[in-house]
């Protein structure tokens, strides 16, 4: 089948799609420009903004939300895929938050009770200088306190000596040093500590809590093993302050929050429920434990994150406190494919080259790569993927790559290396597996075979392969009926695919399926199947296995399928295809609706041809290998599908109540 390039960025581009698609352009929809490199000669001429907020790209909703959460400060809930722009966001949040007079917080020691130690607010910067000026007034007493020991030591050392009392004054001195040093003066114990230094803190402080545990969140009180005998720790020296205290007047955010204890989650909650918080010991067998200071100031914004999952390990009364007073945010994972969305692709290029700092910036061809390989990643066309932290990983690898070969600018030809050696994990395995399945001929695009289909799989986001499905139907030994019986470590909507199959079956075949046990075998699937696309690829198999009909094996094949028998789209689309393409097959099925999904690249075009399919009947029809068996079959069942449904009476569907 042949294939021509979409919508130019450059004659270069991977960027594919049908020509019967493409087809449309010819009936007025106009193909999307190039992007203006005119004036710019390479990345670095392409502003990047000052503020974090207006770097993020692809969430103008989203950041319309978090500009009025931070004009009200209400906290935030976000939910999305990993590398979005979550962590972003909540940063940009503090650096946009009204301005509001930080403040320093220094603890005191109790003269009174001293394992309940006193809590001041300062202006901030002020902290500083008040501990400053009381240790250098506790410095001078020690140093009056040094000078008097030591002129009485030696005094007593001189007078033993005159007196030839050496060992008696030698003694003496040694007590003498003994008290000195466990007197400790009054001045140096009641200095303050400084809790918490907002000094330097241009903006809102900004506090990443996420995987902190409970004592670096709610504060702690260190252990202290000498605490008796005057060689103790005063305890408000021992008095740590937790992030929820650093972050107050500004934003702490908790990236997975679900994963954090529920207890953990209570005390968050009762922080921001009173805005200050008392800092005790958080392990019951330290002497911490005892310790519990005055109420600390807390008075921040919680900018919470995860993906959809998150949700269920969340504290019940945490959720309604951020939908009560702030709002919920599902981001998206994709934007539309538009010439201003480009234009903020190549921004963010040029800000992850400046946030590295140890690349070269980019040329305007290899910014096109980029571009497309955006267009491929999500998985849609007229889509841009917004899961830029894993593209920005393409970026670096790029430059990387410049920078081996000594060139001052990025590009198409070192993009696309990248894209070679930067393989994820899973693209990895998927290679590999494609080896050695050839070397041992379990996927052998040759020639035909009665129930032993070529499906197709992801794994992870965008790594496609062959899996072989393999389908037997004997007698059946049981008296309540025939049964179809999967294996390979089947989910729970691959098992309910599989019996959604029998109904077709049962439909399509001229065989009483009660004489049959019909078992289906996902070869060498060790780490389990899920997902509802192999539904086709079942299907087929049984049916070959059934009706004895055999398999073009250089034909692979994926969708989904309902009980009516329509093919239905599968995500996963292009990588699917690749993965077919590479383990030699000559022809791939797809669902027609995948169609305008499908970004192969161009080294791809001539090595397999995607054929669109709508209906199982025409799945059966690509795929059997030609006889009277065949030709049986597919006549049945394309008079099964010609027949006319009664019509409904238009007065019925007019009034169907009086009707």
């Amino acid at each position: 089948m042949k294939f021509e390039e979409q919508g130019p960025i450059d004659d270069s581009s991977n960027d594919v799609v049908l020509e019967q698609e493409i087809a449309q352009d010819a009936e007025g929809e106009e193909t999307k420009p190039m992007l203006d490199y005119d004036n710019i000669k390479s990345s670095k001429d392409i502003d990047v903004p000052p503020l974090l907020i207006d770097q993020v790209i692809g969430h103008e909703e989203s950041i319309e939300t978090i500009k009025k959460a931070a004009k009200q400060r209400r906290n935030v809930l976000l939910i999305g895929d990993p590398g979005v722009g979550k962590s972003m966001l909540a940063k940009g949040m503090a650096q946009i938050l009204p301005h509001e007079s930080l403040q320093d917080v220094l603890i005191y020691p109790n003269v009174e009770d001293n394992n309940h130690p006193l809590i001041r607010t300062v202006p901030a910067g002020e902290g500083k200088k008040i501990v400053k000026a009381t240790k250098g007034s506790a410095r001078g007493h020690e140093e009056r306190k040094t000078l008097i020991t030591t002129l009485a030591i030696g005094g007593i050392l001189v007078i033993g000596f005159f007196y030839g009392r050496i060992l008696e004054s030698i003694i003496a001195a040694a007590l003498i040093l003994l008290i000195s040093i466990q007197i400790k003066p009054k001045n140096n114990t009641m200095s303050p500590k400084l809790l918490v230094n907002n000094e330097e803190n241009r903006f809102a402080p900004f506090m990443d809590a996420t995987g902190a545990h409970a004592g670096a969140l709610l504060g702690d009180v260190r252990h202290d093993p000498y605490q008796s005998g005057g060689l103790g720790t005063p305890a408000h020296e021992r008095v740590e302050a937790g992030m929820i205290h650093k972050a107050n007047r500004g934003v702490l955010y908790i990236d997975e929050i679900g994963t954090m204890s529920m207890k953990t989650q209570q005390e968050l909650l009762s922080a921001m429920q009173e805005k200050q918080y008392a800092i005790t010991g958080q392990s019951e067998n330290s002497s911490g434990a005892m310790v519990r200071s005055q109420a600390v100031p807390c008075d921040f914004v919680l900018v919470a994150s995860g993906n959809i999952q998150v949700l269920e390990g969340m504290h019940i009364a945490m959720r309604s406190r951020i939908r009560g007073y702030g709002y919920e945010v599902f981001m998206k994972d994709y934007m539309d494919d538009t010439t201003e969305n480009r234009e903020k692709l190549v921004q963010f290029v040029a800000q992850e080259v400046k946030n590295d700092g140890r690349i070269p910036h980019f040329a305007p061809d290899a910014l096109d790569e980029i571009i497309m390989e955006a267009k491929r990643r999500s998985g849609k066309q007229n889509a841009l993927t917004l899961r830029l932290r894993d593209l920005g990983g393409l970026v670096r690898s790029a430059g990387d790559v410049a920078i081996e070969k000594g060139e001052d600018l990025v590009k198409s030809e070192h993009v696309l290396e990248a894209k070679r050696f930067a393989r994820t994990l899973e693209q990895q395995m998927a290679d590999r597996s494609i080896i050695q399945r050839k070397e041992y001929s379990m996927v052998n695009p040759e020639g035909g075979r009665v129930g032993l289909v070529n499906g197709l799989a992801v794994i992870g986001d965008r790594s496609g392969i062959v899996s072989p499905i393999a389908a037997e139907a004997a007698p059946s030994q049981s008296k309540n009926g025939g049964q179809i019986i999967a294996t390979g470590k089947l989910g729970e909507i691959a098992s309910e695919s599989v019996q959604n199959v029998s109904a077709l079956i049962k439909k399509y075949t001229n065989k009483n399926l009660a004489d049959y046990d019909i078992h289906v075998q996902f070869i060498q699937t060790y780490d389990g199947v899920e997902g509802d696309s192999a539904s086709v690829s079942i299907a087929t198999a049984v049916i070959s296995a059934v009706e004895e009909i055999p398999i073009d094996q250089t034909v692979a094949l994926t969708g989904s399928l309902n009980v009516r028998g329509d093919v239905m789209p599968i995500g996963g689309a292009t990588a699917k295809i690749e993965a077919a393409a590479e383990s030699g097959m000559k022809k791939v099925l797809i669902p027609k609706s995948n169609l305008k999904d499908v970004m192969i690249e161009k080294k791809y075009e001539d090595m397999i041809e995607i054929i669109p399919t709508e209906t199982l009947s025409d799945v059966l029809e690509n795929i059997l290998i030609s006889g009277s068996k065949k030709d049986q079959l597919i006549e049945k069942m394309k008079s099964i599908g010609s027949k006319v449904v009664e019509k409904v009476p238009q007065s019925t569907i007019n009034n169907p109540t009086t009707n």
